[in-house]
């Protein structure tokens, strides 16, 4: 995995929130109290969320460090913060104490997130969860594409409370229009994707044409009265997630993740490599890490996977333009839950996925 992405620029916040939907990782892998839980960390949030169920365990993995900085901030806020004073000062309401709220963050921190957070307190000023590279991405395409198309009355009117029908009237007959097309086709290709909001090393292994499917996956959830409480597409739109707030700091969960945060821990490495250290995880949150993956490496991570995890373990993760499904090149050591896939794919709030998939270790 690590020889794949050695292209890859670790150096920058590339991800300050998770763009997967965590209602339905929650449901899909439905973790119990016993529960040992490998997560993607990616900006923290999910494995936040899986703290929610009161596992023993979750461990937050990734290559990046700085993906890991963030996390160790995001958790050391959380353990002092009320809900409120969380929401200010990592940038979902506006603040200007953040670097003071900051100061008495420092003893939760390690030595090395204290001196990278030091050296980029602009991104703390700014607050930090607007400040990643693929928020960047979102932002660019609200403040100078998307006002070319639509007017802020007509974004707001999407989000507006419609049925079915007003929806996609109002998709088709106000939304659709020749210049929606043409400039989200143009914003969100392979090219401008790759230089602009992901990395182009994440695309390498995708042979389909990139804005085509993505519009088709954006046009399924704005037709749909699912659009109206959607907070990933309400971002994606609006650069800012308003009322419309991520499952772990929404009232009653944020309370949760903070009384099971001593629960979490953070490790630097690969997915296979945090199995070994900590043995006998029952469930994987596994993002969409095979995306990034040829076939080989594919296959040799899912043996990896299927030897140190612990008997009926279950694995949730994405395939957004690469199909990639453990149970397919492992069918004696997996089994789809098929039904669960197919359902909960069909609620997924991240709309640009393909499948949502959930193999349980026979």
């Amino acid at each position: 995995m690590t020889q794949q992405l050695q292209k890859v620029n670790f150096d920058l916040i590339r991800y300050a929130n998770c763009w997967e939907d965590p209602e339905i990782l929650l449901e899909g892998l439905d973790p119990g109290k016993n529960s040992r839980i490998l997560s993607i960390a990616s900006a923290g949030d999910n494995s936040f969320s899986l703290l929610t169920r009161e596992p023993e365990l979750v461990v937050a993995v990734d290559l990046s460090k700085v993906q890991l900085n963030l996390v160790e901030l995001k958790k050391a806020a959380i353990t002092i913060l009320k809900r409120k004073e969380y929401l200010e000062f990592i940038g979902f309401l506006p603040s200007d104490s953040r670097m003071e709220v900051f100061q008495s963050l420092k003893s939760h921190l390690s030595k090395e997130a204290v001196e990278y957070w030091e050296h980029h307190q602009e991104l703390i000023q700014l607050g930090v969860i607007n400040q990643g590279k693929f928020e960047k991405y979102f932002q660019l395409f609200v403040n100078r594409i998307l006002p070319l198309i639509h007017s802020r009355n007509r974004v707001e009117a999407l989000f507006a409370p419609k049925n079915m029908e007003e929806q996609q009237s109002f998709y088709y007959k106000k939304w659709n229009n020749l210049r929606w097309r043409l400039l989200f086709k143009i914003f969100f290709s392979k090219r401008i994707m790759g230089r602009v909001g992901r990395d182009p090393e994440f695309l390498r292994q995708v042979n389909i044409p990139v804005s085509q499917f993505i519009f088709q996956m954006a046009e399924r959830e704005l037709s749909h009265t699912k659009a109206q409480e959607n907070f990933i597409l309400f971002y994606t739109l609006n650069g800012k997630f308003g009322e419309y707030l991520p499952h772990y700091v929404q009232e009653g969960n944020y309370e949760l993740v903070q009384a099971n945060l001593s629960r979490l821990k953070l490790f630097e490495g690969t997915a296979e490599r945090a199995l070994k250290e900590f043995g006998g995880i029952s469930h994987m949150n596994l993002s969409d890490i095979f995306e990034y993956m040829d076939e080989d490496l594919f296959k040799s991570v899912a043996e990896q996977l299927r030897d140190h995890s612990a008997p009926n373990s279950r694995i949730a993760y994405w395939n957004l333009m690469v199909p990639r499904e453990i149970s397919h090149i492992l069918p004696d050591d997996f089994s789809l839950r098929q039904s669960d896939s197919e359902s909960l794919s069909l609620k997924d709030k991240g709309f640009f996925y393909r499948k949502f998939l959930i193999d349980q270790k026979l």
